[in-house]
């Protein structure tokens, strides 16, 4: 490098995304955000449906829907009721862990 270059500025993942999608807590972030965690559930069944050895049409066999669901599901296509997303994972004897927080609220239980 000589005296004359600049040294690259590097930014952090959130600042890109900041500055790019928008900020934590407005819509379109948490709509982006939302998105994101869809494709990682979707990568989760692929996942776990090929480490079982299972085509698309037997788990959606499995779960009672078309094969079509199962690739809906697998591709973040659609959104799907939370139920046949149990049954997906159930049929696949998977474990699955949902983490609930509630941001800015104050819950009073009677």
């Amino acid at each position: 490098m000589n005296n004359r270059e600049k040294p690259l500025k590097t930014y952090t993942l959130d600042e890109v995304t900041d500055k790019h999608i928008g900020k934590r807590g407005t819509a379109k972030r948490e709509a982006f955000e939302n998105e994101l965690r869809l494709d990682l559930l979707g990568e989760a069944i692929r996942q776990a449906r090929k480490e079982r050895h299972l085509t698309q049409e037997q788990l959606g066999q499995l779960v009672g829907v078309k094969k079509a669901q199962i690739s809906k599901l697998e591709n973040s296509v659609t959104d799907a009721r939370f139920e046949t997303i149990l049954k997906v994972f159930k049929a696949l004897n998977a474990k699955i862990h949902f983490n609930v927080e509630l941001l800015n609220q104050n819950v009073k239980l009677a």
